[in-house]
């Protein structure tokens, strides 16, 4: 398998092919959550062994996931996230704060907070240049420098 899907010319589209299918997603979130072994990740998703190990070797094979051996007779191996898989924290974040707006009526089932303080957690998109907040009607798209239409001047 590539080290990198398909991108059709988008981002988005190169994305979805990674990790764009419920059980990766959720795969991820356990990972995130420190949930690293096999049988746990099972015990917890109650998914079918042959999907994980499926989605396991995709995420591996992505390079997004690695396997580190935790056991050796017979071999066993925890599951970590490599510095792309925890580049996917803001996405699975962004996912969670729309399920907790549109899904979940009695209030959200987790609350993200900083470690250090304990504060809830808040998603904003700030420009770099003015440190202003951008909400998504101020935020447009123009050709990057991959783009099939051509590398920006």
């Amino acid at each position: 398998m590539s080290d990198t899907p398909p991108t059709e010319g988008c981002s988005i589209a190169a994305t979805l092919a990674a990790v764009g299918d419920r059980w990766t997603l959720l795969i991820l979130r356990d990972l995130f959550r420190g949930v690293r072994r096999f049988e746990r990740l099972h015990r917890d998703l109650g998914i079918a062994r042959n999907l994980l190990t499926d989605r396991l070797q995709k995420l591996v094979d992505l390079g997004i996931v690695h396997r580190v051996p935790y056991q050796d007779r017979p071999t066993r191996n925890e599951y970590r996230l490599t510095a792309k898989g925890i580049d996917l924290s803001p996405a699975l974040v962004a996912l969670m704060g729309w399920g907790d707006r549109w899904y979940a009526a009695d209030g959200p089932p987790t609350v993200l907070v900083h470690d250090a303080c304990g504060t809830p957690l808040d998603q904003a998109v700030s420009c770099p240049h003015c440190h202003e907040p951008v909400g998504p009607t101020h935020i447009r798209s123009r050709p990057g420098p991959g783009s099939p239409v051509g590398a920006l001047p």
